[in-house]
């Protein structure tokens, strides 16, 4: 059970027209939900009327089409299918120095934490009850739908059973500022490093250390990925897939190391875990969507292997139905403790 549920509420449904909604539940069971496959080359569309890919993204469905403002989005069924093994992922070894530095801080008034590129909130519902205190959380993230669906289903009290109350705001991380993060006590992320450019790491690491902020930012993939049992092709399609992450600038399993540069060369305590996801029989329907993407991806990356790659998708698959197959996908949790400022609270 994922934590909105048992917190007693469940991501909405989406707004917006009915016949639109049924379209998207009727992927078929080869269908790829998006934001779990391959993404459009930066400058390149999903579509031909669709606007450009920015850095950062990551192809995806629209709700409806209300022109170019509207930025491409993850799809929630991913994001919702993904949350438990997000959660049984996420480093818990991280949380006690982050737990100290939290209550050193000056005032009792409770903390402000940012969670940015939030999605539908699986961060707060994470972490929010693993920490004292009333806490205020502000969700960013580019899609209005998303940052919707972050609002109605997020926690409402703390580990003490203090207040946990929330805010939402429409931006984009690549132009954080310090001014943004002013007062807050930590900013939070899950699965972004890993689609930012270095320009965007060091604009994150900017804004954090120059407002005092901690930053814990987790799940940025590590490149590597192990099965039980192995194939021939798993190394083959691995580097394929590293290969598509970090095109066009983006920097995908190098962003850890990165990430850990720019922090520590603004003064900043890191400190990394691991964070991998562990995949087996009870975990069926997300290996088999997240199989489909990684293969995609590394497909679009290298043509050349197409018919290989099929047909090693298709004893993949056929494994994971048979509950055979075990998978783990290497993850790195990142904790950096920015020195303070005297504005955090």
């Amino acid at each position: 059970m994922n934590k909105a549920a048992e917190i007693g509420e469940k991501i909405p449904a989406q707004p917006g027209p009915r016949d639109e909604r049924a379209a998207a539940n009727s992927m078929t069971p080869d269908s790829v939900i998006p934001g779990a496959g391959p993404s459009p080359r930066r400058g390149e569309t999903s579509r031909p009327d669709a606007p450009a890919s920015r850095p950062g993204e990551r192809a995806t469905v629209r709700l409806r089409d209300t022109g170019d403002e509207e930025p491409p989005r993850y799809a929630p069924e991913w994001l919702e299918l993904r949350e438990p093994a997000d959660a049984g992922a996420r480093a818990n070894d991280l949380l006690d120095p982050l737990r100290i530095r939290l209550a050193n801080l000056p005032g009792k008034g409770g903390i402000v934490i940012h969670d940015l590129g939030c999605g539908t909130g699986s961060m707060g519902r994470w972490l929010a009850p693993r920490l004292d205190g009333a806490q205020h959380w502000v969700l960013h993230d580019r899609d209005p739908y998303l940052l919707h669906f972050a609002a109605v289903a997020s926690p409402r009290s703390a580990a003490d059973g203090s207040r946990v109350t929330v805010e939402t705001r429409r931006g984009d991380v690549a132009r954080l500022t310090p001014d943004a993060l002013r007062g807050a006590a930590l900013a939070t992320a899950s699965a972004l490093l890993d689609v930012l450019t270095r320009e965007e790491i060091e604009t994150l690491a900017d804004a954090c250390t120059g407002a005092g902020c901690p930053a814990l930012l987790t799940l940025s993939v590590a490149g590597r990925v192990e099965f039980g049992p192995p194939h021939p092709m798993d190394e083959e399609i691995t580097e394929a897939f590293n290969a598509h992450q970090r095109r066009d600038g983006l920097l995908g399993p190098d962003s850890v190391t990165v990430a850990c540069e720019a922090f520590s060369e603004r003064g900043a305590t890191v400190r990394l875990n691991p964070s991998p996801w562990r995949l087996g029989p009870d975990q069926a329907e997300l290996t088999a969507q997240w199989l489909r993407g990684w293969v995609g991806a590394a497909v679009e990356q290298e043509p050349g292997l197409k018919a290989r790659a099929e047909k090693y998708l298709q004893e993949r698959l056929a494994a994971c139905e048979a509950g055979d197959l075990h998978v783990t996908v290497h993850h790195t949790d990142l904790l950096a403790l920015s020195r303070p400022t005297g504005g955090a609270s």
